[in-house]
């Protein structure tokens, strides 16, 4: 049993994260870095002040770009868009690991026999025009699919079938302009002994261990309790769970870790124990100022961001105005050890401006003119990443 105080807990999620001290990862070589730590990083279209994705790693990611996102995901393709926890981008190498659920997906669909001539259309159309998406591709009938996966498609038979293709793996996502996503034929991109690798677990007890690991590896301390870190794990229910964590500990795979006030343990990988050792013998890590994703890994857990920071964070975009506390889309503000606050951004292109619109401190804050030097520097990397070459504060 590993013994932390809460400030240790906390530097040692941050530590993790590349949160604290000096920046871990470092351009294309560190977005492949930081995606290989953490399985997968969700991807969310609204883009207010950057989409979440882009959000997640402009925090850690020293001198990232949006393009260097992109080149990675649509050039290198040495990641891949693919539904994991919700919406998500994963490694290329992770692929065969979900093999279950496009075959789920292919057992599905063989419940609409009218797919087959509209999959057909399909291949047609790409073979003689290249990746396209819903917009491009006009499909005769009022089809309406519920995916095997995630989407549900309305009315729109172009959309439903191109989901459904892409649910199965025989899509992928080529590029993506906007919110629009455009879909291409996967063998052309991934590599044959990936693409049609068999799945590797096949017992699903494996498969969920695997998967257990993953969250508990992309949050950094987990508890063996019902979370939203472990949303779209399949038949993940408690007495499954408890299972798992019951044999990864007797593998040696994760280790228990009690932190002060708080009744339930929570659990590491274990190859992430010199980390805490470095957290114990080096408590004061150089502090930095950094804007957080709302759907950032760290805040996959709520409830346990508020027993270890004591920060209450709820993403509002989804609430009535009129209910909201804050604002549309809010980003917490993390200054060293702490969730100082939260800041409502708006990157305005046409005029290369960064909109300050509002920044909430915590009641026990203080405005220190290091912090407020830390928070300068935190928006003028911000301004330069959305390439706003001025900052306005509302």
């Amino acid at each position: 049993m590993i013994q932390l105080t809460n400030r240790q807990a906390r530097q040692f999620l941050l530590l993790k994260h590349g949160l604290l001290g000096d920046y871990r990862f470092e351009e294309k070589q560190g977005i492949l870095d930081f995606a290989r730590q953490v399985g997968c990083i969700q991807y969310d279209p609204i883009d207010v002040c950057g989409k979440n994705a882009e959000l997640v790693l402009q925090s850690r990611i020293k001198r990232f770009t949006k393009d260097m996102l992109a080149e990675v995901l649509y050039e290198d393709r040495s990641l891949i868009d693919y539904p994991d926890k919700n919406l998500a981008i994963i490694p290329v190498e992770d692929w065969p690991y979900f093999e279950r659920y496009r075959q789920a997906a292919r057992q599905h669909a063989e419940r609409y026999p009218e797919m087959v001539a509209l999959a057909e259309q399909v291949r047609t159309h790409i073979q003689h025009h290249g990746a396209i998406s819903s917009d491009d591709l006009k499909l005769e009938g009022n089809f309406a699919w519920r995916s095997a996966i995630h989407w549900s498609s309305g009315n729109n038979s172009s959309r439903s079938v191109l989901e459904q293709m892409y649910s199965t793996g025989e899509l992928i996502i080529h590029r993506k302009k906007g919110t629009r996503k455009y879909y291409d034929i996967a063998t052309q991109y991934i590599q044959p002994d990936l693409l049609n690798a068999p799945e590797p677990l096949v017992d699903e007890l494996e498969h969920h261990k695997w998967r257990v690991l993953r969250r508990i590896g992309a949050v950094g301390l987990l508890w063996n309790r019902a979370s939203d870190a472990w949303l779209n794990i399949w038949g993940l229910k408690a007495p499954q769970r408890n299972e798992v964590f019951r044999e990864l500990l007797l593998e040696k795979r994760i280790a228990a870790v009690a932190v002060e006030q708080m009744k339930d343990l929570l659990y590491c990988l274990v190859e992430d124990l010199p980390l805490i050792e470095t957290v114990l013998t080096n408590p004061e890590p150089v502090w930095r100022c950094e804007l957080i994703a709302p759907l950032d890994n760290l805040m996959w857990d709520r409830k346990l961001i508020n027993q270890l920071f004591g920060f209450d964070y709820t993403w509002e975009i989804y609430m009535p105005a009129v209910k909201r506390k804050f604002g549309y889309y809010v980003l917490p503000l993390l200054y060293g050890d702490h969730f100082i606050g939260r800041a409502e951004i708006i990157a305005e292109r046409k005029t290369s401006t960064l909109l300050v619109k509002n920044i909430w401190y915590e009641q026990e804050v203080k405005q220190t003119v290091e912090l407020r030097t830390a928070l300068n520097q935190c928006l003028q990397k911000f301004a330069l990443f959305h390439s706003c070459e001025t900052i306005v504060m509302e």
